[in-house]
């Protein structure tokens, strides 16, 4: 249902850029007195003007329609989560859980260093000698 929904949404939002951008504005009329306009017969006797706004509207209500819908849709959706941060939580907190556990049996720094070639983690590294 939303994946179906949201298709919609978003060919209406094509339909309105279109319809808008087709539009004349209100200046066009000053330029077909310079020969620039066209005599608008396609669309009858009343020009394209009408026309265009009442489709434009009736898009743009299907369209507000249809963004309610996806709002109403996400709110009822249960304990599914699509967040990325919602899904890295847990595999924060199994780091954390591990705690010390990375840490070699040899605490004195005589193991390979990083001279070595090895890359070396977090709990690999030698202690701080002062």
């Amino acid at each position: 249902m939303h994946t179906v929904v949201l298709t919609i949404h978003v060919l209406l939002a094509i339909a309105v850029i279109g319809l808008v951008l087709i539009q004349q504005g209100k200046g066009a009329d000053a330029g077909a007195a310079f020969g620039s306009g066209s005599s608008a017969t396609v669309f009858g006797a009343g020009g394209s003007g009408s026309f265009l706004t009442r489709m434009t509207t009736a898009l743009a209500t299907l369209f507000f329609v249809t963004s309610l819908a996806l709002a109403v849709i996400a709110a009822n959706r249960g304990g599914e989560s699509d967040s990325v941060v919602d899904r890295a939580a847990p595999a924060t907190e199994q780091v954390e859980s591990q705690g010390d556990s990375d840490l070699p049996a040899d605490a004195s720094g005589s193991g390979t260093g990083a001279a070595g070639g090895e890359n070396q983690s977090d709990g690999d590294l030698p202690p701080i000698e002062e």
